[in-house]
């Protein structure tokens, strides 16, 4: 009977490890920063700016990842405003349209976007 009893146990939390590492690797807006600047045409100047705010960004989708499911879609979409907030500050109107449809396809590939 205790065997048994470990066993389920072990298995459930196999389950929970695995759901929580999907969950974060979906929340896991890394990129290639490097890629990310030639498809936008970014200088110098604006690489390390935008470096910056999306490392913050990056933090704050991993914050939501941990979240409760309720608080889940909140969290990301005070993200993702925020993110856009600065981005605008720091990219021209046609890299700020580029960057849009890029963070949009990914959160909608990812089922972030409601």
């Amino acid at each position: 009977m205790v065997v048994a009893v470990l066993s389920m146990t072990t298995v459930f939390a196999e389950n929970e490890n695995t759901e929580n590492v999907a969950v974060v690797n979906t929340y896991d807006m890394s990129v290639n920063m490097r890629k990310l600047g030639g498809v936008l045409g970014l200088t110098t100047d604006q690489m390390e700016t935008v470096s910056n705010i999306h490392r913050t960004f990056c933090g704050e989708m991993m914050i939501a990842s941990q979240a409760h499911n309720d608080d889940r879609k909140t969290l990301v979409k005070e993200a993702v405003a925020k993110d856009l907030k600065y981005m605008a500050y720091v990219l021209t109107p046609a890299q700020m349209h580029t960057y849009e449809l890029l963070l949009n396809t990914t959160l909608e590939n990812r089922g972030l976007k409601d």
